[in-house]
Formats: structure tokens, sequence, C-alpha cells
């Protein structure tokens, strides 16, 4: 695969990943008739090939393997020929069996890299903060709106006196009741909270609950060791009642002189000189197409493979779009016990969507097909190349903090709302996330740097894409990008504006995964 270091062949037209791929990838739109010249051959398109769909280089039969990547990525239905289109009318995912072989290919660590800091901000647990917000979390949707209420009412022109504040933000969701109390759907919330209140990015926060809620406060406060005991007693952070206090108006005063109060400390900050071993790097990729694997996803994998180098943590999330291509990650995983971690939440997901009689493979979506995508496979061998190439140390659940530096998988589904926040939950405090069709995401309270897989997207699109990885189609290296990401996170860690934050974007993003029935 490219991100394992193999080195394409690269024209004008089209990239040739790997010598034993029976299909090239369009680097543009290219017209029927067109003779595109793939190493010795020369192939004439049979029909118009769109930007990163992709076309065969050799005959290929009914029933064969289409390789990508040097993978298997789906049999065809019909015979192909040279020059024919290969997608959804002729190619299907089929069953294939994958060798999960458990860390026979542990890849060594790679030359540390020591001298690499950012301007960060030091808390006083210790965590290492790239942004500087004052939080006001809902702990269930019946307190949704006072929390939005209290967090508007600290505008631009009111935060202008706190400069070092970055903003006022209301985590809400659409949750916090009607579950089992103590069951999945409880944990992950918690989970998702606390990892919130606790955030590197978060200087200050309180909480606001309706008060008669399944998602009690005092049993999160326990269970996130946010009240501590002391000489005192007990000592957490502010907590609101709405029922408590009176009703919505009441509340949504009372918060909002509390904030005021924590403002001036919340502002009592400064950037100092951080090492890079402590960016938590989270990844995504969204609206994919067919280059998102061949340019803006391997040029991330080599910025993780820079961030692990330094001594910090990289963060894959989607699961569902790491099936299919879960075999190139257990083989680099530092034991048999991580990977079969990882196999027992491919396991899991099996079992939880054929419980509600969905597919783990339905996928991918129409935008990635339109994109040149045609089957899971072909879509998770792209999507794990993110993850660069170094060891495999750990697989956590949603939202579960993420303590080891290295790389670690994190549990999380494949929609890109709810798997950032689990990934940002868990401590992520630089998230960037690749694209091919043109997403426009981000989730405050940390910055996200988008990264365009394609020029034309990017240049149509440039008021949100932070990086053009589409320049790796017209020859410049993967490596380049890579390096250009990894500096962008340094830059963007230290304070530099992302452009969805130029945009103001991120407060409508926060989705905790609202897993298991709604009772």
């Amino acid at each position: 695969m490219i991100a394992a270091g193999n080195s394409p062949h690269v024209t004008l037209d089209a990239i040739h990943l790997h010598p034993t791929d029976n299909i090239c990838v369009a680097a543009r739109n290219l017209e029927r008739g067109a003779e595109i010249r793939v190493g010795d051959l020369a192939i004439r398109l049979a029909e118009p090939i769109k930007i990163g769909h992709k076309f065969a280089v050799r005959a290929i039969g009914r029933d064969e393997r289409v390789f990508k990547y040097g993978q298997t990525i789906g049999f065809t239905t019909q015979p192909v020929q040279p020059g024919d289109w290969v997608h959804s009318h002729n190619l299907v995912n089929g069953d294939f069996v994958r060798d999960p072989a458990s860390a026979t290919e542990i890849p060594p660590d790679p030359a540390p890299i020591t001298s690499r800091t950012f301007q960060g901000y030091r808390r006083a647990n210790g965590g290492a903060g790239t942004r500087n917000y004052l939080a006001v979390i809902s702990t269930v949707n019946c307190s949704a709106s006072v929390a939005r209420l209290a967090a508007r009412h600290f505008d631009a022109s009111l935060l202008a006196q706190y400069p070092n504040i970055d903003g006022v933000v209301a985590f809400t969701h659409e949750s916090g009741c009607g579950m089992q109390f103590g069951g999945l759907h409880h944990q992950v919330l918690n989970r998702v909270m606390g990892g919130m209140a606790r955030h590197p990015n978060i200087g200050g926060y309180l909480l606001i609950g309706l008060g008669c809620e399944q998602g009690a406060m005092g049993h999160f406060l326990q269970e996130q060791n946010l009240v501590q005991i002391g000489a005192g007693g007990p000592a957490g952070p502010p907590v609101f009642s709405m029922q408590d206090l009176g009703g919505t108006r009441k509340s949504v005063e009372a918060a909002i002189r509390k904030m005021g109060e924590m403002l001036p400390q919340v502002n009592d900050v400064r950037r100092v000189a951080i090492p890079a071993s402590e960016i938590v790097l989270g990844t995504n990729c969204g609206g994919s197409d067919g280059n998102s694997g061949v340019t803006c996803n391997p040029a991330l994998g080599v910025a993780s493979d820079l961030i692990v180098a330094c001594g910090g943590s990289t963060i894959l999330g989607e699961t569902t779009e790491i099936y299919g291509a879960e075999h190139l990650l257990t083989r680099r995983a530092v034991n048999k016990a991580v990977a079969d971690k990882l196999l027992e939440r491919i396991d899991w997901w099996l079992w939880y969507t054929k419980t509600f009689g969905a597919d783990i493979d339905n996928n991918p979506s129409v935008g990635n097909k339109e994109g040149g995508l045609t089957t899971i496979a072909e879509k998770s061998l792209g999507a794990v190349a993110k993850a660069g190439s170094t060891k495999l140390v750990d697989v956590l659940q949603y939202a579960e903090p993420c303590q080891t530096p290295g790389f670690v998988v994190m549990d999380t589904p494949g929609f890109d709302p709810v798997s950032v926040t689990g990934i940002i939950a868990g401590g992520a405090n630089v998230v960037v996330f690749t694209t091919g069709r043109g997403s426009c995401y981000a989730c405050k309270p940390v910055p996200t740097i988008k990264v365009a897989s394609n020029t034309p997207m990017y240049q149509r699109m440039v008021d949100d894409m932070d990086i053009n990885a589409g320049e790796v189609l017209q020859g410049r290296s993967v490596r380049e990008v890579g390096e250009q990401i990894f500096e962008e996170i340094l830059a963007v860690a230290s304070g530099r504006k992302s452009k969805s934050e130029q945009l103001g974007i991120g407060d409508e993003e926060f989705v905790p995964w609202p897993i298991g029935p709604t009772l």
C-alpha cells in the first residue's frame, strides 16, 4: 500500500498504486478514447472516467479479484477489459477470507524526534491544552436550551476583555434519560461528558441538569471522579438543577452569573512551550472519494507517524470503516491481546448491526460511490492509511481516555460527528479530518484541520479546506504533504486558527453515541 512506503506510478492522468493492482485511479477527469500510459502499457479508455474512479489495466475475468493498494477490494460480476470503468455495475465486495494474523509484522519504533514543541496551555493537572474555552455542559436534553441560552449570552463583545479565552461553548445532546441506569448507553454518555469536563482545552466548566433524569448528577460526578473529598467536605464543579432553581429563566440567570465569575480565572493563562509528545491527534475521514486513500489519508498517515516519533499519540476511529482492512492492523499490533481487542470490536459490530437488521458493510455511501469508492473493503483500506505505519499499541472503547503514547484505535461509529465526539472526549487536542467530496466538519473545543484529497474540490471549497493533498495527483510526494500536515498540526496547536475556526464552526457537532434502545 502507498501508506507503507511503496512508490506508486504517478502520471498526470492516473495513479497505479501497487505492482499487483489490476486497476488504476484517475487523477483527473478522463475522456473516452484517451490513451493512458501505465508503465509500459498503453490503455485506451472505453468510456469517460471521472477523477477518483477506477479503470482496468489488465483483462479481469468474471468472479475474479480486483486489487487496489495490493489488496483485494472485491470481485467482478462480469468480464472486464483494459480501459473499462470498474465500479458498482461490475464490482461487488463479495466474501473472502482475510488472514487475521496477530503481531506478525510489528514495525520497529520510528527514530525519535525530541526537539519539536508547540505553544500550549499547561493545566494544573498536567494536561496540555491547545485552546482555552469556558464550557457549560448539559447532562440531559431537558436542560439543553438553558445551557445554550447561557452560553449565547457571552458574545464577542463581552469576551473582548478576556483575550485568552477562545469562547464559551455549550455541550448539549439528545440523551440523559430514557436509558438503562448503569447500562452501556449510560456508561458511554458519562464517559463523554466526563471527558469533556476534564479536557485540557476546557479552562473551566459548569454542569446543568433538570433534576429528575435517569442520568443522575450525583452518580455522574462520582463515577467520573469529578467530586473530590477535601478537609472542608465534598468539593467539585458548579452544579445547577433547573427544578431546584425554579425553572428556565432562573436557571439561565444563575448560570450566567456563575460563568461571569469564572471568566477572569479562565482567562488567567498564557501559552508556554510544551513538547510535541503531548499532542494527542484525532484522525477522521468524511465524504471520502476514490483518491482519499491515495492522497490525503496516506499523507495524514505520515503526519501520524511523525507525532508518534515525537512521543505523542494518534487515534484512529470509525470501526465500521476499519472492517475489511482490520488484518492490516492486527498484523502490526504490539501483541496478540491488542489484536484480539480489535477483532472483538469487529465481532461486536457484526452482532450489533445484525440486531437492528442492518449490515456493517452497508457502505460506501451514495456520495462515496459518486466519488469513486465501490466497496467497503476499498473504503476501509483507504481509511486505515490515516494510521500510518507504526505499531498498534491499544484499542480503546468509545470516549475512553487515551493515556498511551503511540498509535491506538478507538471504537467509534463511522458517522463523523459521533466518531469525532468520542475521540475528543478521549483526549484528542488536535483533529485532522480528511475529505474527498468536501466535508465542512469541526467540533469545539478542539481545532480541526481539514485536508482535501483532490485539487478541484480544494479550489471549490477553499474557504473550508486547510491543506490540498490533491497535489499528490500532480506528482508531489505523499511524504511532502504529510510533513506539511505535521507542521500545520504544531502551528494550529500553538494557536493558529484553522479554516473552520475562522468560520465559527463547531457548536452543533457535539454528538455523543446514542448506543442502544431509548426506553
